[in-house]
């Protein structure tokens, strides 16, 4: 078994937008696609096109509908991978010492030729982060790219988790979240960024930022309006001749 660290030098992690994330899963197709050509063993399917598919995915999106108290339904897309939590219970249970955390950055990474398939990680894990390749056999999970991150053969754009890299509503936001003038620590901060299942005690490094009230933001809540305003009253060259010839009819 493998004991967690007392400290990590740096906590490397994702700051998730519930409030713009449009639940386009690009997240899940890109993870599941640089995986499979990158860190570890191919993230497989059994039967993919058959009446019982089946597959590995390191980040999965979950769609709900949520009610307030006061104010409309609102419709929730909410991403989930590891949240390679700073008390890791997936990391002591591990028989083999296959899971671990790294001190460097603080990601939780499975040894895969270590790692006997034994499930009691997943067991251990309170968010459902773990998943069995049933071709390889062994438990896999997200990574942060760890292959990215520090590739340096890679543009510096690059070198971030793909989910990030890929989200085209840029709700994904990865940085060291033990630095307090980071990006992302103080995206947490503005927007009051949570904690997943705190009532766990596995301090999960992950902060997910709640979504907005649209109705507290009054006026501002039309992002779009700006955009929408008419250029002219009225419709010049071809399309004014095509409104005044349908106006004859």
């Amino acid at each position: 078994m493998t004991a967690l660290p007392d400290r990590t030098e740096r906590t490397l992690g994702l700051v998730i937008d519930l409030d713009t994330c449009v639940g386009c899963h690009a997240c899940v197709v890109a993870c599941k696609g640089w995986n499979d050509q990158g860190y570890g063993a191919p993230l497989s399917d059994q039967d993919p096109y058959g009446a019982a598919p089946q597959g590995s995915f390191l980040n999965r999106v979950h769609s709900y509908e949520v009610t307030p108290a006061t104010g409309p339904a609102q419709h929730v897309h909410f991403p989930k991978s590891c949240l390679h939590c700073e008390d890791a219970p997936c990391v002591p249970v591990c028989p083999t010492g296959a899971s671990y955390k790294r001190v460097e950055d603080g990601i939780v990474l499975v040894n895969e030729d270590a790692c006997i398939g034994c499930g009691l990680c997943a067991w251990a894990c309170p968010y459902g982060a773990r998943e069995m390749d049933l071709a390889a056999g062994v438990m896999k999970k997200c990574t942060l790219c760890v292959d990215r991150i520090y590739n340096d053969a890679l543009p510096e754009e690059d070198r971030e988790p793909a989910c990030v890299r890929t989200c085209p509503a840029k709700a994904r936001h990865f940085g060291d979240l033990s630095d307090p003038e980071s990006a992302v620590s103080q995206l947490v901060a503005e927007r009051g960024g949570i904690d997943l299942m705190p009532e766990q005690g596995t301090r999960p490094v992950n902060k997910y930022l709640p979504p907005r009230d649209r109705d507290a933001w009054g006026e501002d809540s039309d992002v779009l309006a700006p955009f929408l305003t008419p250029v002219a009253e009225e419709p010049q060259g071809f399309l004014g001749w095509l409104d005044r010839a349908l106006g004859k009819l």
